[in-house]
């Protein structure tokens, strides 16, 4: 049962006055050993900082394991950060506009979005 069912549960029997001591702390014990959640990285390298310019390199860090994905491009499992999105990614980092103002030197990867999945 999730956290917010166990304690809507407890809320209604606060108002039914059947709450007991007992329920109360078995909740508590249930919450308390909740498994801890881990986030996933996801590194794709664009050619523009639109949602949906192809992806040309990704990273991913999944289950504390680092990847460069599948080596062939076609079986990526994005085409674009718009893709990953509508997956369930957010995006927590978005490219670097500042890297992308002289084109004549470059000092990152492009255009990188970085984004996180919490599981």
């Amino acid at each position: 049962m999730d956290k917010r069912r166990q304690l809507a549960d407890c809320l209604e029997a606060f108002r039914r006055g059947t709450l007991t001591e007992a329920t109360l702390r078995q909740t508590l014990e249930e919450l308390g050993t909740a498994k801890p959640k881990y986030q996933d990285l996801l590194y794709l390298q664009t050619s523009s900082t639109a949602l949906d310019s192809s992806v040309h390199g990704m990273a991913l860090v999944e289950n504390g394991a680092i990847s460069d994905g599948p080596p062939d491009p076609a079986d990526w499992p994005y085409k674009t950060p718009l893709q990953a999105i509508c997956d369930g990614w957010r995006i927590v980092q978005f490219p670097n506009m500042a890297l992308l103002l002289d084109e004549s030197k470059t000092y990152g990867l492009g255009c990188e979005f970085i984004l996180e999945r919490w599981h």
